[in-house]
């Protein structure tokens, strides 16, 4: 029997959509800045599985002359061995130097403990009578919400504040500041406040694969990329990984075909349509479902080098918001272009 060898490439997806930019991504952004003379420092989230396609250039152009920690969330989720972290951890806290870095699971009290000292040493540096207010900003579906509850449960043992869920846009609205430490009379510190606020999405994707990525971990809704296109994505990433097919060995054999593997999956779990016939749609969110939450290997969706972060800064151009919204009216025609070619 021949060896099975997993896919090199994944084919060009030109009809996908390269835009998320909703309406309350674009008003919770003016809101941010105009909070920031109230602000001592910003903590932005990005997700550890995509560290570089889940970077937000409008933070750094929107809220720039303020102090900046980048935390690094669902590291759990990204972690393969000891060694390969490290080696990748500190790659990605060169590319920020001098500003500090911090990886975090907000499961492990370990990590909070990591972040509320940071908050602490930074509020007891500098003196407010209002205390120390932080603010917590990144892509949609980040894992903001959850490092607030993980900090305040922490830090002042009490049940959280803000709301969280699978799909992005639970969080709407900027938030009042939720206390994560209380006052300290021996340190001469009021107390640090963090404030959560709605994730806001890029302008415009530079390229398809970086939209794949970001709807795999689940910045953008689920209905935005057909489940089968990215559960085939996903399929990809999974054979990429040494030993890979092991991890759906309980479905299928090692295979490249995503409807091989999605009705062997439907199956197994019993997502079947009338007849009997697999419901692929249902399989694929399942998949990726599974996925998100760790139970199909966790692994890094971005290459990790040293001059990568170098590397999409270039990509990026320093594209404008009004340059993004031609951009990506431009890529909506050629899409209905093609359909049309393709209806033809």
């Amino acid at each position: 029997m021949a060896s099975f060898l997993p896919r090199a490439t994944f084919p060009s997806q030109l009809s996908l959509p390269r835009s998320y930019f909703l309406g309350h991504h674009a008003a919770g952004l003016s809101k941010m800045k105009t909070m920031l003379s109230s602000i001592d420092l910003i903590i932005e989230c990005r997700d550890y599985r995509v560290p570089l396609t889940s970077r937000n250039p409008l933070f750094e152009q929107s809220l720039a002359g303020r102090e900046r920690l980048i935390i690094y969330t669902k590291r759990d989720l990204g972690s393969k061995d000891l060694a390969s972290d490290q080696r990748r951890e500190e790659i990605i806290r060169a590319w920020h130097a001098p500003h500090p870095t911090l990886f975090t699971d907000h499961k492990s009290k370990k990590d909070i403990k990591t972040v509320l000292n940071f908050a602490k040493d930074h509020a007891a540096s500098r003196y407010s009578l209002l205390g120390s207010r932080i603010l917590v900003v990144g892509m949609p579906n980040v894992g903001k919400s959850s490092l607030l509850n993980a900090l305040r449960m922490a830090g002042v043992h009490k049940a959280k504040a803000a709301y969280t869920g699978a799909q992005p846009g639970v969080t709407r609205k900027i938030a009042s500041g939720v206390k994560i430490v209380d006052k300290d009379e021996e340190k001469g510190t009021e107390g640090v406040y963090l404030v959560d606020t709605p994730g806001v999405f890029v302008p415009f994707v530079p390229d398809a694969e970086a939209m794949m990525k970001l709807a795999l971990v689940g910045s953008v809704k689920d209905t935005i990329i057909a489940p089968v296109t990215l559960c085939d994505y996903l399929l990809f990433h999974i054979n990429k990984q040494q030993g890979g097919e092991a991890l759906y060995k309980e479905f299928c054999g090692p295979t490249n075909d995503v409807v091989e593997f999605l009705e062997a999956v439907s199956r197994k779990t019993g997502r079947l349509g009338k007849g009997g016939i697999p419901d692929l749609d249902a399989s694929a969110l399942w998949v990726i479902q599974k996925w998100r939450q760790g139970h199909l290997g966790t692994f890094v969706l971005d290459e990790v080098e040293k001059d990568g972060l170098e590397k999409r800064m270039r990509e990026e151009v320093g594209l404008s918001l009004s340059q993004a919204r031609k951009q990506a009216k431009n890529a909506q025609r050629a899409r209905g272009k093609a359909r049309q070619a393709e209806a033809a």
